[in-house]
């Protein structure tokens, strides 16, 4: 059952409530953890910082990892969005297309082949990989003609996804010590990041965001069906690739910032839709701050799980996600 806001001042005013929620998460996400924080002192490390741990802490660790948090949550949930739309599977997430595979796999062969062990360094390498791995996708499902079906892009997207998996898993089998270089970027994180790193994708999330809402009109179309959208005169051809192009640019700046943060992209358009529809004006709005909102949660319960020890966010999400899953495959929830 749906509870669906139909009125626009409604869905203005869950809005503005899911809007708050974000901001308490965020502080929260500063304040909270193994090291006893407060407000006062989130306010005197930026109005009367003393060098002390707990404002290096607040200053160089938590305020980075909850901004970080935040445009991750947002971008994976509106690729997710995005894929769903277009593939018409409530299933499906950003990882189809193999960028999860494709990043994976760069940040592995780079570490065994190449040297690499900064995490910046990561940060491009895994961006190169992800886009690899989409184009991958994409000239595999325009193979033979233009007619880039749904169908396609799941099934080229499955098979590329395990053939960079199992490239990945050959190298980790050939050289077992890169294992432990690179796990903490393959489960999922966004702890230990900084600023810097957040600006170096952030141009990129920016635009993807934008062109995401730009596309929401033209999405409404084809979400009537492609007969249809194409008798009102849509290029559904254009559209797919143009919402290919923009999940690349969200998904993949994500995950070579974070890793491969799963579930995400796949619940939180559902928990959207039930409570605005299939309008992606609205569906879009959403999903940036229920994604958001979800990703800071889960990483905030990350710290406490196994305290003094963190768990990595992306086993978070694993853990709250499967059983949402589950439960959208048993009820068998189609996409209009």
């Amino acid at each position: 059952m749906n509870f669906i806001l139909t009125k626009k001042a409604h869905r203005t005013y869950g809005l503005f409530l899911i809007f708050f929620i974000l901001i308490g998460c965020i502080f929260s996400s500063i304040i909270l953890g193994i090291t006893d924080t407060s407000w006062h002192t989130l306010i005197d490390a930026y109005t009367n910082f003393n060098g002390s741990n707990e404002h290096i802490i607040i200053k160089n660790l938590r305020v980075p990892r909850a901004l970080i948090a935040t445009v991750v949550g947002a971008s994976l949930a509106i690729s997710g969005v995005l894929i769903q739309a277009i593939t018409r599977n409530p299933l499906s997430s950003p990882s189809i297309l193999g960028i999860n595979a494709g990043a994976a796999f760069a940040v592995v062969f780079s570490s065994a082949f190449l040297s690499v062990s900064s995490l910046s360094q990561y940060i491009w390498i895994a961006f190169i990989g992800a886009g690899i791995g989409s184009l991958s996708v994409y000239l595999i499902s325009t193979i033979g003609n233009e007619d880039l079906s749904s169908l396609k892009i799941v099934l080229s997207g499955a098979a590329i996804t395990a053939l960079f998996s199992s490239f990945t898993q050959s190298i980790l089998a050939l050289n077992e010590k890169e294992l432990d270089e690179v796990l903490f970027w393959l489960t999922g994180s966004v702890q230990g990041r900084n600023l810097e790193m957040l600006a170096s994708i952030l141009p990129y999330t920016l635009i993807g965001i934008i062109l995401a809402f730009i596309l929401s009109k033209p999405l409404n179309i084809l979400s009537l069906g492609e007969n249809m959208a194409k008798g009102l005169g849509l290029n559904v051809f254009a559209v797919k690739i143009s919402t290919l192009i923009v999940v690349i640019l969200l998904a993949g700046s994500s995950v070579a910032i974070s890793g491969p943060i799963g579930f995400i992209g796949i619940i939180v358009p559902h928990i959207a839709r039930f409570f605005v529809g299939f309008d992606y004006r609205w569906n879009l709005l959403y999903s940036a701050f229920l994604g958001s909102i979800l990703l800071l949660l889960a990483d905030i319960i990350s710290r406490y799980i196994i305290a003094p020890m963190e768990v990595p966010v992306g086993a978070m999400t694993a853990i709250i996600g499967t059983p949402f899953f589950i439960f959208i495959a048993r009820k068998g929830l189609k996409n209009e």
